[in-house]
Order: C-alpha cells, then sequence, then structure tokens
C-alpha cells in the first residue's frame, strides 16, 4: 500500500545515513592505519563529500515528512533519529580535521584501538536500524543495543586509559599533549553519539509496543 511506500522511505534512509557512518569510520580507520601527513588534504575532501551526502538524506527525510499526511512513527522521533544518526558521521569528520588543525605527524596506537571501537559502533548501529525498520516483530534488536552500550563502554575505558598515558609522560611537550587530548576526546564523542542513537530507538520502541 502507499503508506507501506511511505513507511518504508524513512527506515531506508535510516540504514543509508548509518551506512555513510560506516563508510567514514572505515576512511577514517585506514587514514589512521596507513598515515601520511601529505594526504590529509585528500582524505579530508573525501570524508567531506561522505558527510555531504549523509546531509542531504537527512533533508531529504525532512522534506518528505513536510508533505506527509501520517508517518510511521511519531515526526520529531523521525527528525531526531535523522539527526542523531547524521551526527556520527559529523563526528567522524570532526576526528580527521582534529588531525589536520593540529598538524599531526604520526599516530598514537591508542587512537587505533579508539577507532577500531568506533567503527564496531558504527556497524552495530546500521544493523540496528536494520532491525528496526520491522521492529515490531524483530528479535535481535534489544541485543544490538545492549551491544552499542557495551561498546560505547569500552570505548570510555580506552579514553581514560589513553588520557592517563598521555599525561603520564613528562617529557611529552605540552603541544603534543594538547593535540591528543583533543583527537581522544573527539574519537569519543564518536562512540556516544552511536550511543545516543541506541537510546533513541529503544525509546521509540518502547512507545509504539
Amino acid at each position: 500500500s502507499m503508506s507501506k511506500k511511505q513507511d518504508a522511505f524513512y527506515f531506508q534512509n535510516f540504514i543509508e545515513c548509518a551506512e555513510a557512518a560506516c563508510s567514514a569510520a572505515k576512511l577514517l580507520k585506514k587514514t589512521l592505519n596507513d598515515f601520511h601527513i601529505e594526504k590529509i588534504s585528500d582524505r579530508i575532501s573525501e570524508i567531506h563529500q561522505i558527510e555531504h551526502s549523509a546531509d542531504e538524506k537527512k533533508h531529504l527525510i525532512v522534506d518528505k515528512l513536510a508533505k506527509a499526511f501520517i508517518a510511521p512513527i511519531e515526526r520529531e522521533d523521525i527528525v531526531a533519529l535523522s539527526q542523531n544518526i547524521d551526527d556520527i558521521t559529523d563526528k567522524i569528520e570532526d576526528v580527521l580535521i582534529r588531525i589536520y588543525i593540529n598538524h599531526i605527524e604520526e599516530i598514537q596506537p591508542d587512537a587505533i584501538s579508539l577507532m577500531e571501537v568506533v567503527l564496531k559502533c558504527c556497524e552495530e548501529v546500521r544493523n540496528l536500524l536494520e532491525d528496526f525498520a520491522d521492529f515490531k516483530h524483530s528479535k535481535t534488536l534489544k541485543d544490538h543495543i545492549i551491544r552499542i552500550n557495551a561498546l560505547e563502554e569500552e570505548a570510555d575505558q580506552l579514553f581514560i586509559s589513553s588520557m592517563h598515558k598521555l599525561h603520564a609522560n613528562a617529557d611529552k611537550n605540552p603541544l603534543h599533549i594538547i593535540a591528543w587530548r583533543e583527537i581522544y576526546e573527539y574519537l569519543e564523542k564518536c562512540s556516544d553519539a552511536c550511543e545516543h542513537v541506541a537510546d533513541l530507538v529503544e525509546s521509540v520502541v518502547m512507545k509504539n509496543s
């Protein structure tokens, strides 16, 4: 039916926005693993393309919603979800910008460990949103939420230990410390953004069950 087709549009769009976050995360992980300062501007352009396409999808949702007579879930939940999913890609882009503006020349191993957790978080968000499209019948939705919460917890622990290590090296210059504090904080914001999406999905499911 028409309304089924309309509903599918929103859920499909959420999934595609989560896919964009995964692409951005993979690109950032690749950049950190094989870091070349001379390639950073190219990487920033690439990630910005991904962010821009995710942004356009978010606007599609808002436009569609403005014209829609009915929506599958509450309008403000659709808007909040699309903004929060888009936020993940923004936060990933922010990490790369921080690496660029702080003129980082080599990557700390701790950043790579954190990034691996961030990528897993993004992939789990995508899995969650695939389930969300059929949330009334999904048996695994709750598992994805639990997994995202656990990954966010893991990112928190890694964040704390990397910050501790960073400040324990008394011989490090203050600029190094300031730069990496900022990068670790921005990496942690990526996993927080994933958890926000999981929280929203959970509350929408509760409201509509």
